[in-house]
């Protein structure tokens, strides 16, 4: 193995041990598979390629709002990234930012959630989350002095992937009782996907 292939396979392990790194591999992983998925749907039906893209990013408010979260929150994943470069603690001010840019990128994905007509995840995985990521970029010496104690902003956001995820596996169980293997393949790549944003809810707990 050459010395550029041995740094960058370090930098890659350096990018993946952070909350960060997790983020944006999970919505790196997502967006993909997402948009691979509704292409290969949208074409069996007679749409062109870049049809099924427009139609993806912006063929609606609601999907316009989710491409605007998206965008967001690999934005706010890079911020989490460079805060947390050499360990915990990470630095504040950036992990900070992180917080409220993932908390405006909770509040667009609400928006689009509910406009596509899923109320009950707009509530969670929108208006729960941002409130988790904008309660966790409050200063330590505000959040100590709550009756409900400091860590209990990251507690929420951790929560709020709860009713998502068993939306997934229900998709996962029902896609697998038919032999439906595009729906099995989509269902378990969000899983995985959420995995990887709650292990990063989780290491965030450190900060």
């Amino acid at each position: 193995m050459t010395d550029h292939a041995i740094s960058l396979k370090d930098e890659l392990a350096q990018r993946l041990s952070g909350p960060g790194g997790l983020y944006n591999l999970g919505n790196g992983l997502g967006l993909l598979g997402g948009l691979s998925f509704h292409v290969a749907t949208a074409m069996a039906v007679g749409l062109t390629g870049w049809a099924a893209l427009s139609d993806y990013f912006v063929g609606s408010l609601g999907a316009t709002a989710i491409t605007v979260a998206m965008l967001i929150f690999f934005w706010s994943g890079e911020q989490y990234h460079k805060a947390w470069a050499h360990g915990a603690p990470p630095d504040a001010r950036l992990n900070r930012l992180g917080d409220v840019s993932s908390g405006w990128g909770a509040l667009a994905l609400g928006l689009g959630l509910f406009l596509m007509g899923h109320p009950v995840l707009a509530a969670t995985a929108g208006l729960m989350h941002a409130a988790g990521k904008f309660g966790s970029a409050l200063p330590g010496r505000v959040q100590i002095q709550l009756p409900f104690g400091p860590g209990v902003f990251r507690a929420v956001v951790v929560a709020s992937r709860l009713p998502a995820l068993a939306a997934v596996a229900l998709q996962l169980q029902s896609a697998a009782s038919v032999q439906d293997v595009q729906g099995v393949a989509a269902a378990g790549l969000l899983l995985l996907c959420y995995g990887l944003w709650l292990k990063a809810d989780v290491a965030l707990m450190r900060s």
